[in-house]
């Protein structure tokens, strides 16, 4: 992992690299298939207040309802430090912060429709919401009273694979394939 402090990105891997390192050609049928470690590197709060620490992680399983993210980029978002600092109480912990992410989905739980292997997705802050709340159905979302948020009650982006929620990645065009990351406001 690099941090460049000059732009506030953590460039976890450039695209090519990954794209050469996590798939391979499947001789049966010749589709691109994800060849998906059982271990990553992650950068880890244990602590709040105490610096990241470099951790080897099993790779998350996606429940039915998410999907598995290689991370390509993830973005310093100062809500990052906030958590760090305790100035956000009650992350879980151990985390993986996180939450301005680009990645490519590589696995699919068996529910999910709106998305398939291949594609490039960015994750915002709003990881979950329940649809059942009185914010939920007053289509107030980012006020639920049972939402989940990335890299704060669930694991991000500081790392080389993290899950998420099909309605909260947003396709990306294929230009942006190659980008380092995108900011806070273009995901929000």
């Amino acid at each position: 992992m690099e941090i460049i402090s000059g732009s506030f990105l953590i460039n976890l891997k450039t695209y090519h690299e990954n794209k050469c390192r996590f798939t391979k050609r499947c001789r049966m049928n010749n589709d691109l298939h994800p060849v998906i470690p059982e271990t990553m590197q992650a950068m880890v709060l244990e602590i709040p207040g105490h610096p990241l620490s470099g951790r080897i992680l099993p790779v998350p399983v996606p429940s039915p309802g998410q999907v598995l993210i290689r991370v390509m980029a993830c973005g310093v978002c100062r809500t990052d430090l906030h958590i760090m600092d305790s100035e956000l109480t009650h992350p879980k912990l151990p985390l993986v912060l996180g939450h301005e992410i680009v990645g490519t989905v590589v696995r699919v739980g068996s529910a999910v429709i709106t998305l398939k292997t291949g594609d490039v997705v960015g994750i915002p802050w709003l990881g979950y919401t329940c649809g059942h709340c009185r914010y939920c159905l007053k289509q107030q979302e980012n006020l639920c009273e049972n939402a989940l948020f990335t890299g704060y009650t669930m694991d991000g982006g500081f790392a080389e694979y993290t899950v998420a929620y099909p309605d909260y990645c947003f396709p990306l065009a294929s230009m942006y394939e190659t980008l380092p990351a995108l900011r806070c406001f273009a995901l929000a």
